[in-house]
């Protein structure tokens, strides 16, 4: 995209990451990595500690997905709540969830220190205060379910905000910050003195398991391997196997300068559905004010996405009046499994033997995707991991039945805009800088019109499962509302499951073959 048609920006995006070439031969490995995002460098960095021969394959560049659009927060607290996991998972549940979330912290400083990395690490407690009065009896029940699970965690009656009265609130010790693409720019480094081959803009058109691996690329290209790891945020190896476990958010980010040390340094968020989040980034003269959430929808499913920073900066300057004018903001997408946990190992379906996933971050990436590395290193290498069952990618939770039932109408009736009416009459009606979805005929046309007046069309059929997209208009993007697929205002791929772009708009378009051996 041009300059002026770039969405938003977040505050990791001026790390300088290490450049690859695109993969210019077929070739093999032990493992193939698809996704260079932390949980694709954590894993290949793992692999190859335990002495495998290991290829990274990249559709864009390194770090330039979901990783760029986190909020880096390192919790082993539950976002979702131990007592929603305990009411899912069991207790037992809940303390594996704790524990692997502790360890992935604990990797992250270890891996910090081993390779001698200047990420802005730093160990922190975390904060938990109701969102409104009335919510303030459930941390006391919150906080006994957080030690059933094993963490050190104390009431306080008050979080240290100046300024802020947030009411009591839980102390979670140990979670931590860093700056996710110094870290991961570092490991790049490492994994190519390493021998890891890492190739970018290398576009994975097809992943077909068995005993011996073979991962297609767009270009024609192929990598055999005894096993294949899908670390691309939203799995691109199954059409439907995947996608109904999970379900595609947007949640937004502002970023403003304040004085070093007018907030204390630690991690904060609240109980409000859409909870907020708050945390510091040091710089050299100020510190970074980073405040997310509390406007979060589903993807392709809000047509107000701009308001949405201004009443998230509304929010922040209210309890932060002296933060200074709003420097970045930004939106990632969040995969949030119907179960509240990540989906982490073997790929269930047909044609998937020896090919592993790693998705359903659910707000909490960079500890999912460490997690990732720490278990499937030891699966590949045929060793049990303590977590496996919690996170296996086809456990069935029966406690999670209504919600499934409840997505399953919701992603069902997102089928209904093939028959409606286009959002505008005629393609006339659309601003520069703006798209809109236009009916013509039996056609449904995803039509951008540019700061420059042109138009650009494109089928709205969203490749993978025939979903209508809709129009993001603080991103700049084409939205599927199903599966969370995102093309670019001319209709190329941004994110996956779909591993097309939208068809030009006089082609017909259709869903993409399955992408396994026998994979409905």
């Amino acid at each position: 995209m041009r300059d002026e048609e770039r969405g938003t920006a977040s505050t990791w995006e001026g790390a300088k990451m290490p450049t690859h070439p695109a993969l210019n031969r077929s070739t093999s490995c032990d493992v193939c990595v698809i996704g260079g995002g932390i949980a694709g460098i954590t894993c290949a960095y793992m692999l190859m500690r335990e002495g495998k021969s290991v290829v990274l394959l990249e559709r864009a560049t390194l770090a330039s997905g979901e990783t760029m659009r986190t909020s880096a927060h390192l919790m082993s607290a539950c976002d979702d709540r131990f007592l929603e996991l305990e009411r899912l998972h069991g207790e037992r549940g809940a303390l594996l969830f704790a524990q692997s979330h502790a360890a992935a912290i604990d990797e992250i400083e270890a891996i910090v220190r081993r390779e001698r990395i200047a990420c802005d690490f730093e160990r922190v407690p975390g904060y938990l205060f109701a969102h409104e009065r009335a919510q303030e009896p459930m941390l006391s029940r919150e906080l006994e379910a957080a030690r059933r699970a094993g963490l050190t965690v104390e009431m306080r009656p008050r979080a240290p905000l100046e300024g802020v009265d947030t009411g009591p609130c839980i102390e979670f010790a140990h979670q931590g910050r860093f700056h996710p693409l110094k870290y991961l720019a570092h490991l790049a480094r490492t994994l190519a003195k390493g021998g890891v081959a890492i190739h970018e803009r290398t576009h994975v058109s097809g992943v077909e398991g068995g005993e011996s691996v073979r991962v297609r690329t767009q270009g024609g290209k192929t990598v055999t391997a005894r096993a294949a790891i899908v670390a691309t945020n939203s799995p691109i190896n199954t059409r439907i196997a995947m996608h109904t476990k999970q379900v595609p958010w947007r949640s937004y980010v502002v970023a403003a300068p304040v004085a070093k040390g007018s907030v204390n340094d630690a991690l904060y968020w609240d109980t409000a559905e859409s909870y907020h989040y708050i945390r510091i980034q040091p710089g050299a003269r100020t510190d970074l004010l980073i405040v997310g959430g509390g406007e979060d929808h589903k993807t392709g499913q809000a047509h107000d996405t701009r308001e949405r920073f201004t009443r998230l900066e509304r929010w922040a300057r209210e309890r932060f009046p002296h933060m200074g004018a709003v420097a970045l903001r930004w939106s990632g997408q969040i995969m949030e499994p119907i179960d509240k946990v990540a989906l982490i190992g073997k790929s269930p379906g047909m044609g998937q033997e020896n090919v592993y996933v790693v998705t359903g971050d659910s707000g909490q990436g960079m500890t999912h995707g460490t997690i990732a590395g720490l278990m499937l290193a030891d699966l590949i290498a045929g060793r049990e991991s303590p977590w496996a069952a919690l996170y296996d990618p086809s456990r069935v939770t029966v406690r999670a039945a209504p919600e499934f039932a409840h997505e399953g109408f919701g992603m069902a009736s997102q089928y209904v805009d093939l028959v409606t009416p286009g959002e505008a009459a005629s393609a006339a009606e659309i601003p520069r800088g703006e798209g809109m979805v236009v009916r013509e005929g039996m056609r449904k046309l995803a039509i951008y019109r540019d700061p420059r007046g042109a138009l650009h069309e494109c089928s709205a059929i969203c490749p993978h499962l025939g979903c209508v997209v809709g129009w993001n208009d603080a991103e700049k993007s084409w939205d599927c509302p199903c599966h969370g697929s995102r093309f670019t205002p001319y209709g190329g791929l941004i994110r996956g499951p779909a591993t097309a772009p939208l068809a030009p708009a006089r082609e017909e378009a259709h869903p993409e073959p399955a992408r396994g051996k026998g994979e409905a």
